[in-house]
Formats: C-alpha cells, sequence, structure tokens
C-alpha cells in the first residue's frame, strides 16, 4: 500500500505508526517540516525509522526523497529548522555541492525531536572519491585520520552517500559496491577491534554476512570513528538474526503502509559499545529508484 502525499495525509500516517511504538507525535516538530517541503512529498520516498538503542527511544523518524533542483538546507534555514552558529556542519552541504556531482538530497526528521539531518546522494552508479570529500574544507578531520583505513579496505571511491546530522554534529558516510571481504566476520571483527571498539556479538557477525552496504560515523569533536551500521535490505526482517525486539516487531506486524515493499535493516556498534538495531519500512516506495539497485537477501536466497 502507497500513502498518499497530501501533507495531513502523511501527518496523520506518521502519527499513528509512531502511535505503534507507543511515541506521541509532537505536531509543532512534524507539521511545519511537512509544509516547508510539501511540494516535494508527491514524488518523494516516504520512509519510517524505529531504533532499539536509549538514544532512540521514544522517538520515531521520518525521512522523505527530493529533486537535486531543491536546497534542503536553505529551505530548513528559511523556516528555522536550522540556526547558522559558525559550526562546520552548516557549510559541509555547500562544499559537497561545489565539489560533487549531486544526484539527489533527503531530509530526516523526529516526531519528538524534530528537524534533523540531510542527505546527499551522489549519482547512481558514480560513487564519490573520499579523497574529494577528505580535502573538503569543512569535513570532519577524522575523516582524514581514518582515510588510511577505509582505502586499505578498498573503500576510496565506494562513497555513496552522505548524511550531515545538524543535531548532533556528525556526518555518516555510506559505502555500497565494496566486495563481500569487508562483511565477513573475520574482518567485520577485525575494523572494530582496530577502532578500539568491543567485538560484536555473533548474532551481528551472522547479520553482517548478508550485508550490501555500511555506514560510518564521524564527528568535528573525535578523530575516531563513532559508529559502523551495516545495511541489509529485505522483505522478512523477523527472519534475519538480529534482536528487533518486542516493539520493532510489533510495528512490523501492525504498521499500515509497505507491507510488500522492502525493509532497511541496519546492524550498529557505537564507540562506547552499544550494539543496537535499526528498522527501515516504507510509507511510499518508489520502483525503479536508487533503492532498487541495493541487492536484497531474498532476491540471493530465491537465486540460490
Amino acid at each position: 500500500m502507497s500513502g498518499t502525499t497530501q501533507p495531513v495525509d502523511v501527518y496523520a500516517a506518521v502519527e499513528a505508526s509512531a502511535g505503534l511504538i507507543d511515541v506521541t507525535c509532537a505536531h509543532d516538530k512534524v507539521w511545519p517540516v511537512l509544509k516547508a517541503y510539501e511540494d516535494v512529498l508527491p514524488q518523494a520516498i516516504i520512509a519510517f525509522r524505529v531504533a532499539t538503542n536509549a538514544r532512540h527511544e521514544g522517538e520515531f523518524d521520518c525521512r522523505f526523497t527530493m529533486p537535486v533542483s531543491i536546497d534542503p538546507y536553505l529551505r530548513a534555514r528559511a523556516h528555522g529548522f536550522v540556526t547558522e552558529t559558525g559550526r562546520p556542519a552548516e557549510t559541509l552541504l555547500a562544499d559537497i555541492q561545489r565539489t560533487c556531482p549531486i544526484d539527489s538530497y533527503g531530509i530526516d526528521f523526529g516526531v519528538v525531536g524534530g528537524f534533523r539531518k540531510i542527505w546527499v546522494y551522489f549519482p547512481g552508479g558514480h560513487s564519490q572519491s573520499l579523497a574529494a570529500l577528505r580535502d573538503l574544507p569543512s569535513m570532519p578531520p577524522a575523516l582524514a585520520e581514518n582515510f588510511d583505513f577505509f582505502a586499505e579496505r578498498g573503500l576510496a571511491d565506494k562513497v555513496d552517500v552522505v548524511a550531515v546530522d545538524y543535531r548532533s554534529g556528525t556526518v555518516n558516510l555510506y559505502f555500497t559496491g565494496f566486495t563481500g571481504e569487508v562483511s565477513r566476520p573475520s574482518e567485520v571483527l577485525a575494523m572494530h577491534r582496530a577502532m578500539g571498539m568491543p567485538d560484536p556479538s555473533e548474532q551481528m557477525l551472522r547479520f553482517c554476512e548478508k550485508a550490501f552496504g555500511f555506514y560510518t560515523t564521524l564527528s568535528w569533536d573525535s578523530p575516531h570513528i563513532q559508529r559502523f551500521a551495516f545495511s541489509v535490505k529485505t522483505q522478512d526482517p523477523l527472519s534475519l538474526p538480529a534482536r528487533l525486539g518486542p516493539k520493532i516487531e510489533h510495528f512490523l506486524q501492525n504498521v499500515a503502509y509497505g507491507g510488500d515493499d522492502p525493509k532497511m535493516v541496519y546492524a550498529a556498534m557505537t564507540s562506547s559499545g552499544e550494539e543496537y538495531y535499526k528498522l527501515q519500512t516504507y510509507y511510499r516506495f518508489r520502483t525503479r529508484s536508487r533503492l532498487d539497485l541495493m541487492p536484497s537477501i531474498d532476491h540471493a536466497t530465491d537465486a540460490a
């Protein structure tokens, strides 16, 4: 089922879906975002996300895409969702726009916390160079500090998406198109140990074997990688080796939208040692989108 895209209908769907995990939608946080980007909703991919970690307890996230003709940051600033304070995060999108080809954008907001993040999608099949991103004036120095870590694993030209989180002051770099070596249990374990992170559980290592991509989180406040998260695309998240927990299972079994659409599941480990899972499901999915380029474990299973 694909939802309609009038702001009032999207709001109702967000409110009802958040209620499935006992989260109350704050009208003054959600409605202004939907109205500010009302013109992009008819063509947008619209997704909902829930997570099992303590930081996201009591929150429910919504995200949607928009064309490259619209600058999401300028609009967010015009509507008061971000305030200029001189932080480098505020100029990173402009640096990317001047340097890199861009396919499209997306934004992310919470029903409690409001506007949070802007996504930059590079053209499909044309991943961005990590060196070009490293050299941007406003990129966190942590990328330069850890450049060799990524390059040694064949990831120097595999960046598909960048996300800037204005609330937490962090950047996510999303890598796809890597060899299966990166997601093998031994390599996932080695990556965490190289970054001084705790060993992932056996369950998480089995999950990562199925991953088509992963992302890493960097901040301006530390030279260290803050988080690894591996991504799996599937029709049946409950079949994965993942501790989704009763709230997310209840959400999956009762959400009214996107029953036949793929789901994205992320297994994450933070530098503090917290291991958790995130589920992304779709209120409005579009076939022939860049998401269809991502391999699904269900297709791999069918082929076998």
